[in-house]
């Protein structure tokens, strides 16, 4: 996004159009994280880069497109999930950075079950 005035030009970057939908698909109930992919592990193993897990933007000049990889909880109804992940993530950019979301698509790659917690000291006498 480039936000031109007589102060000079405002850009906001990929990054963080990506680190604000990621922040926010996390903390939608029935989330249980974000999936990064074969790919994506391999590209941050290969450059360095700190690749935003499970998130892929594109920005333009006043709209954006954003892609999720998810796992969601087990038992969750994924088609409420998802459309409540689409509706907060889409809040979310468009609050913070004035760009209009024009699609959030979602992909659940996964479902999470929850450990036990396992009490180790108990076992270990």
């Amino acid at each position: 996004m480039a936000e031109y005035s007589s102060e000079g030009a405002v850009r906001i970057a990929d990054d963080v159009v990506a680190v604000i939908a990621g922040l926010a698909a996390t903390k939608t109930k029935g989330i249980a994280g974000m999936s990064g992919g074969i790919t994506e592990g391999w590209a941050k193993r290969v450059s360095g880069k700190n690749v935003t897990r499970g998130v892929s933007v594109e920005v333009g000049q006043v709209e954006t497109a954003i892609d999720l990889r998810v796992i969601v909880d087990y038992g969750v109804k994924i088609h409420e999930v998802s459309r409540e992940l689409q509706q907060n993530v889409k809040e979310a950019v468009e609050t913070m950075t004035g760009l209009s979301v024009v699609e959030v698509n979602v992909k659940v790659e996964g479902v999470g079950f929850k450990e036990e917690h396992v009490d180790l000291d108990r076992l270990v006498k």
